[in-house]
């Protein structure tokens, strides 16, 4: 069956839109920022049933078959917690704030999504019983395709360069006033929502995660991303140019690092983020991103 045209991904097609400057957005008027309990009020409930029984397993593996990764994901956070705490003072950590934004996108559906959310919850105990201050951010798209920001641009005859086309979809896992040691299951599990991941716009997922980062009153901050790929909203892509949402990135973690204000850090699982990000590490398999986002923490934080 042949799709019409605009569901074809941009990289695909023959059409080469001119590169036409700054970065732009349609519209903002369609972009949601939730709380991960309140996602059923933006994706509804899990249909069909097998969506229901994919994330009951997924929840799960993160509850119990995660056991032995746990253990030793938690051994390397308390070797990690005695170096930094020979190095720095309580003080010290009490007045630093650490955020980590989760890149949500559909090539991270499954075990990486399952590691991702592990990871986070074993970061988020290993950073609150230091006395950091610490927030988990997740970033997608509401809908394939672009969504209504898309249907709009179609309805006012699609004018050149419109900018980015989708609607961004924004979840907060962890909110930096929450002191406890682990916010529990029920944020991490809407985290393993098979119909959550869609497409990705990391350059403003990033802004919006350090526009919180400095709202803190604490002297050090820290953002790690977890991605494992380059932006990419084929909406977006086939209206401006395919370098689009990957220069904006560039531009805005350049930006940050310029400003100094906070410690940048990439970490890929299966990509190389060092095109992005001037402090970054490599995954090569899901398995160790505990591990390693734990170290990537421990290096940022004695720093």
């Amino acid at each position: 069956m042949d799709l019409p045209r605009f569901w074809i991904p941009a990289i695909l097609t023959k059409r080469k839109p001119k590169v036409d400057g700054a970065y732009r957005v349609f519209t903002r008027d369609n972009d949601v920022e939730v709380e991960a309990s309140q996602l059923g009020s933006v994706l509804g409930p899990l249909l069909p049933a097998d969506q229901r029984e994919a994330h009951d397993r997924a929840w799960q593996s993160f509850s119990g078959a995660l056991q032995g990764w746990r253990t030793d994901t938690h051994l390397r956070a308390l070797d990690a917690s005695t170096k930094i705490r020979s190095k720095l003072d309580p003080a010290e950590l009490a007045d630093t704030a650490a955020t980590l934004l989760v890149d949500q996108s559909g090539s991270m559906r499954g075990q990486s999504m399952l590691l991702a959310a592990a990871s986070c919850d074993v970061a988020q105990d290993f950073l609150s019983h230091l006395g950091i201050t610490v927030e988990i951010l997740g970033f997608t798209t509401v809908r394939w395709r672009g969504g209504k920001s898309r249907e709009r641009w179609l309805r006012m005859g699609q004018p050149r360069h419109p900018g980015r086309l989708c609607d961004l979809l924004h979840i907060v896992y962890r909110r930096a006033d929450d002191k406890r040691a682990s916010t529990g299951g029920p944020a991490f599990k809407q985290m393993l929502r098979p119909d959550l991941p869609k497409e990705n716009v990391d350059g403003e997922a990033v802004l919006w995660a350090v526009s919180r980062l400095r709202s803190s009153q604490k002297t050090r901050k820290l953002l790690v991303v977890l991605s494992d790929g380059a932006p990419v909203d084929d909406a977006t892509l086939a209206a401006n140019d395919l370098g689009y949402l990957d220069r904006h990135l560039q531009e805005v973690v350049r930006a940050v690092g310029e400003a100094g204000d906070i410690c940048l850090i990439g970490v890929g699982i299966g990509f190389d983020p060092s095109r992005y990000y001037a402090t970054s590490s490599i995954v090569t398999t899901p398995e160790d991103l505990g591990k390693s986002l734990i170290g990537a923490l421990e290096a940022a934080i004695v720093a």
